[in-house]
């Protein structure tokens, strides 16, 4: 099998999953951001391409505003940027949304994104879904990701909730999963990462829980 051509897209590191209302509960941020950070230095090491992706609203916006503290990059991501990386701003879920990053990829000749950041639950779910249909295989790092506690009219779920049930779908259909040291072992080998698909997925979930 021919090895995968990856690239590390940072979905949203911003100030803004680190407090407030929108501060990432599970896994724990420090945790997550550490991996993150260990990704970095593995894709700068392979020379692997990098996308780092800011959500952008209006400076007015309660969040996210254009130029404020929380719409900043977290620290350890911000010093790490290098002039070959790919940086695009967004407003809506998915990175491809009103950005260039489908066709940066493809000049880099990647086939296969990784995506770490946040948040599980919404951009990372948008960009991988989005990735099917432009032809890239996606690839979702567990625990350099994160989600938050939700609770609206519809229902609630805890963060963990959230966080492993959406790694399990992801793994059904839409993206590989993995923690950040088994990633790095299968980029260093050169190897594609084992993703379930939804047919055996269903079964296993018959088998689990019963017709």
């Amino acid at each position: 099998m021919t090895a995968p051509r990856r690239a590390l897209v940072l979905v949203d590191v911003q100030n803004q999953y680190f407090e407030g209302p929108l501060a990432i509960q599970y896994p724990p941020r420090d945790q997550s951001l550490r991996n993150i950070v260990r990704l970095i230095d593995h894709a700068d090491a392979t020379d692997m391409p990098v996308v780092v992706v800011q959500h952008t609203l209006p400076q007015e916006a309660p969040l996210f505003a254009d130029g404020s503290h929380t719409w900043e990059l977290h620290p350890d991501v911000a010093a790490r940027i290098q002039p070959s990386w790919k940086l695009v701003r967004k407003n809506v879920g998915s990175a491809f949304g009103g950005t260039d990053v489908a066709q940066w990829l493809r000049e880099q000749n990647v086939d296969t994104i990784t995506l770490a950041g946040y948040m599980t639950n919404n951009c990372n779910l948008a960009t991988a879904a989005d990735a099917e249909v432009r032809g890239l295989a996606a690839e979702v790092i567990s625990d350099a990701t994160g989600a938050i506690h939700i609770a609206n009219a519809a229902g609630k779920a805890s963060a963990e909730q959230v966080h492993n049930t959406l790694m399990a779908i992801f793994n059904s259909n839409f993206a590989a999963v993995a923690t950040a040291d088994d990633w790095i072992d299968a980029n260093t080998a050169g190897a594609a990462l084992e993703k379930d698909n939804l047919v055996t997925s269903a079964v296993e979930g018959q088998a689990a829980f019963g017709a």
